[in-house]
């Protein structure tokens, strides 16, 4: 959606897994009407050689703030600014923290373009691990208690809720998924619940691999990973994993 505001604009844009081929229509308009790109680094880097012409301008990890505000100076200046997410911009992306910020530019308007995350791309090559109702869990404790994201997981078992786990793991987090996968033990899930993961979605490297709760709860996977865990009536299909809709036959 180009806006016709007259007002200053960011597009808060999310670029789904990577490859450029997963982009919507809309974040493709818009990235090519942005006058500068604004990310974080490795996102930056994703999208250059397909926008070549545009400036960029991109911050490290844990430099959210500060590519926010950067956004509302550019926007200031008279840029038409894109902002641009892995995923999609309202999924543990930068969506909330712009409008949050936003009150004390009131000259500008927000315009989020949606894009394909995680849990949606994963889950399509995974096969259909999501076909019933499921949610959604971080276990990054950067930002949330563990003590919540242990609530969150024991509440998902008791629901029966299929589950897409983002950040499952990383240099300080190596045990967070086999932690993760003990809690839901304890609440009740069997062992041989069906789960699988996805390595680097859409991307050089991409890796699947489909298997039981007991061997994901020791399996080496990393912050590139998504993790998906069954609820009681999945099952694994010639290395499909799939979630029953519940139809009749």
């Amino acid at each position: 959606m180009i806006s016709d505001s007259t007002k200053n604009v960011i597009y808060i844009v999310g670029l789904g897994p990577g490859d450029t081929r997963f982009l919507t229509e809309e974040a493709r308009r818009v990235l090519e009407a942005s006058d500068v790109i604004v990310g974080y680094n490795v996102y930056v880097d994703l999208i250059r050689d397909s926008f070549p012409d545009k400036e960029y301008q991109s911050t490290g990890m844990r430099q959210e703030l500060e590519r926010c505000r950067l956004c509302y100076k550019l926007s200031g200046e008279g840029k038409v600014v894109s902002l641009v997410c892995s995923g999609d911009a309202g999924i543990y992306g930068m969506a909330s923290p712009m409008y949050e910020m936003s009150k004390d530019y009131p000259d500008t308007e927000l315009v989020v373009i949606p894009g394909v995350t995680a849990a949606l791309s994963g889950a399509a090559v995974l096969g259909a691990p999501l076909n019933h109702d499921f949610c959604v869990i971080s276990l990054s404790d950067l930002m949330t208690p563990w003590e919540t994201i242990e609530r969150r997981l024991r509440a998902a078992v008791l629901g029966d809720f299929a589950i897409a786990i983002y950040n499952p793991s990383s240099r300080k987090r190596a045990d967070y998924l086999m932690k993760a996968c003990d809690i839901l033990l304890a609440e009740g899930a069997s062992e041989d619940r069906a789960c699988g993961y996805v390595e680097n979605i859409g991307r050089k490297g991409e890796k699947t691999v489909t298997c039981t709760l007991k061997e994901l709860r020791v399996s080496s996977v990393n912050m590139f990973t998504t993790v998906f865990i069954g609820n009681s009536k999945s099952y694994i299909d010639n290395g499909k994993l799939i979630t029953r809709r519940g139809y009749n036959e």
